[in-house]
């Protein structure tokens, strides 16, 4: 187990924002996980879990405590069902699934970070969620010092939501279970309009999964959403906000918000959320707010690709990038009353 002090976050994020670590520690097996978390937790050292660092804003005076790298490795395939140690690559576990012909999880390519994030954030994208797929999660329990097995009811996923979400300081994923699908080389069901219409088919058609995988990673890469060093667009947390979930009553108001707004003929983003609940576009209320692509002139930037990141131009620093978030969710709601929702975690600071 590897041990420094004063040690930077920054290039453990890929907003490359963020001050030092009193101490870090990176762990490559659940045993060493569980010894850094009982120490931490036995002395009341104030703990931080890193996996990709692709949904952290570290504060640019960093961390008082003990960050905890999670770099654990594991890919066990048993036909249909997938067990990943919390530290595989999550992308690299995407492609190794295609490759071995099984469907679940195709079109979640290219989202950044580790695999054991994946269960905390119910991370989705192109009408897939890993809720979908998982059936147990392996975690340590910091509460009663035990390693335990979570079912995916346990885990109490919603849109962008789970129970490690919910209780942040009590559970650290070890192990994420799978069940995945043998479908003869074929994708599941394309749900997302957007990539039905990339791949030329309908709605809940199935496509070869090698193809299903490269058309998301290209309209990812369109938006900046696949990491690449050179291009400051993906120095980001991809979507910053989440798509908020309104009562009818809210929808209501913000329909009417949007008609003296932008006129009568004008209809907002709306989608069944669950009975009596829409979703609507967090992307569509920033940029209809006039908070465009490219929009700003300082380090923090909103992405000159995607609306709904938020990126570090090379030279910002995290209050910088707060600074613009602050002002993106100022704006959305003077416009139309609706309060967006940050998706990245924060550390040592909120909006």
């Amino acid at each position: 187990m590897q041990e420094l002090h004063d040690a930077p976050l920054a290039p453990l994020t890929t907003f490359r924002l963020g001050g030092p670590a009193t101490r870090l520690v990176t762990a490559t097996t659940d045993a060493e996980v569980i010894a850094a978390v009982r120490e931490a937790d036995a002395t009341g050292t104030p703990l931080l879990v890193i996996g990709g660092g692709s949904n952290l804003v570290v504060g640019d005076k960093g961390f008082d405590g003990t960050a905890l790298v999670v770099a654990t490795k594991g890919f066990a395939l048993d036909g249909t069902r997938l067990e990943l140690a919390a530290g595989e690559v999550w992308t690299d576990a995407v492609a190794r699934t295609v490759e071995a012909g099984l469907a679940g999880v195709e079109c979640l390519a290219g989202i950044p970070g580790s695999a054991g994030a994946t269960p905390i954030q119910n991370v989705g994208a192109y009408g897939q969620e890993v809720a979908a797929t998982i059936t147990e999660v392996v975690a340590y329990d910091r509460t009663t010092g035990e390693t335990v097995v979570l079912t995916a009811e346990e885990c109490g996923f919603s849109y962008r939501h789970s129970r490690f979400k919910a209780d942040p300081d009590r559970y650290v994923v070890l192990r994420v279970r799978f069940a995945l699908e043998d479908a003869g080389g074929l994708s599941g069901p394309v749900k997302y309009a957007e990539t039905a219409r990339a791949l030329g088919v309908e709605p809940g058609d199935r496509v070869p999964l090698a193809a299903a995988r490269e058309t998301v990673l290209k309209l990812r890469a369109g938006k900046g959403m696949v990491l690449d060093p050179e291009d400051h667009d993906t120095w980001s947390a991809g979507s910053f906000f989440t798509n908020p979930i309104l009562t009818d009553e809210e929808f209501t108001a913000f329909h009417a918000r949007v008609r003296a707004r932008l006129g009568d003929d004008v209809q907002p983003p709306a989608y069944p959320a669950g009975p009596g609940r829409t979703k609507t576009s967090a992307a569509w209320l920033i940029d209809r707010a006039g908070f465009t692509k490219g929009y700003g002139t300082g380090p923090a930037r909103i992405s000159t690709k995607h609306t709904l990141a938020l990126t570090n131009r090379g030279s910002a620093t995290t209050e910088d990038l707060l600074a613009l978030a602050r002002e993106v969710v100022a704006g959305v709601h003077d416009a139309f009353g609706v309060t967006l929702v940050n998706e990245p975690v924060t550390v040592g600071v909120s909006l």
